[in-house]
């Protein structure tokens, strides 16, 4: 029963730390005004990008600090290169944000599908790489394990607060998304800043993808891609209300649903209880929970969801 605990915090904290990341990602972007639903496919290339970096930097045998930082690296640029093309879409042709992000997501798979498919020679979409550089163990008799990605995420987390709440650009990067017309009428580029917030966005989404993939396992199938985390994370961003705390908060509860799908059969058989497939209990239903839960909490809660006020609208400056 201790070790079952032990590894469903493990995997809280896995998924705790990609979900924020994530959801931190897309509250920048939407407190800029602009609405990036394009996380999942975000998370995808950031990801795919991030591992092609890993193996090479694997393969040259440098010190394990070089190859986490690179690796991080990769993801970052990975996933602001990705956000851009959501950037100059939507803010300089000002196109519909909402169908920017859905083509994201479905043009994502796609190309990561395609290239570890013609990596592999067609045979296969499975991209190997190794994780010994990012997961500690706590003993040796214990199930218990902690990822770099904890760290980070607590430092991002804290850093996200006070740029947002206590710097002029996170008060500017607010007022665009509240009212642009006046923003911009006090000498404030709104279209800078807007870029920054979806740019800011693709970084941390990167980064959440790596936090997602990288620790579970040292196999990443491009047909699974980041399993809906990323549709996950946005449900997360609205309700912790675009706020940092509150979207560490709701990580933690959605996650705790996730670990249990990998546990479940463990601890419920030490409390006396079955729970097998031919009970019609399944690892699939667990991990069906927090998408239920999000749908449902969305019903109830979202004629209390304040949104800023010009997000999804295009901004011009010519109807100032």
């Amino acid at each position: 029963m201790g070790d079952q605990i032990l590894l469903l915090i493990s995997y809280m904290l896995i998924f705790c730390v990609s979900l924020m990341f994530v959801g931190l990602g897309g509250m920048f972007s939407e407190r800029s005004g602009v609405i990036n639903i394009g996380l999942e496919g975000i998370m995808v290339m950031g990801g795919f990008i991030g591992l092609l970096g890993l193996n090479l930097l694997t393969g040259a045998n440098l010190p394990p600090a070089i190859v986490v930082i690179g690796t991080i690296l990769f993801a970052i640029i990975g996933g602001m290169l990705y956000s851009l093309l959501l950037a100059v879409v939507c803010i300089n042709f000002k196109a519909d944000q909402t169908l920017v992000g859905t083509a994201l997501n479905l043009i994502a798979t796609a190309v990561a599908l395609t290239l570890t498919k013609t990596m592999s020679g067609g045979s296969s979409t499975v991209l190997k790489y190794t994780n010994e550089y990012f997961v500690y163990h706590i003993g040796e008799n214990t199930s218990f394990t902690f990822n770099i990605f904890l760290f980070i995420g607590l430092v991002v987390l804290i850093a996200s607060f006070i740029v947002l709440y206590k710097t002029r650009f996170g008060l500017r990067l607010r007022s665009c998304g509240e009212n642009p017309a006046a923003s911009d009428s006090v000498g404030i580029n709104v279209v800078k800043y807007r870029y920054a917030g979806v740019l800011i966005s693709g970084a941390l989404g990167g980064i959440g993808a790596l936090a997602y993939i990288v620790p579970l396992a040292s196999t990443w199938n491009a047909t699974s891609g980041v399993a809906g985390f990323g549709f996950l994370a946005l449900a997360i961003m609205i309700f912790g209300q675009r706020k940092p705390i509150r979207i560490a908060i709701v990580s933690l509860i959605f996650s705790f649903f996730l670990s249990l799908s990998y546990v479940y059969s463990g601890i419920f058989s030490a409390l006396g209880i079955e729970l097998t497939a031919e009970n019609g209990v399944t690892s699939e239903l667990f991990r069906l929970i927090p998408f239920l839960v999000s749908l449902i909490i969305l019903v109830f809660s979202s004629r209390k969801s304040r949104a800023p006020k010009a997000e999804g609208i295009p901004y011009d400056k010519s109807t100032r």
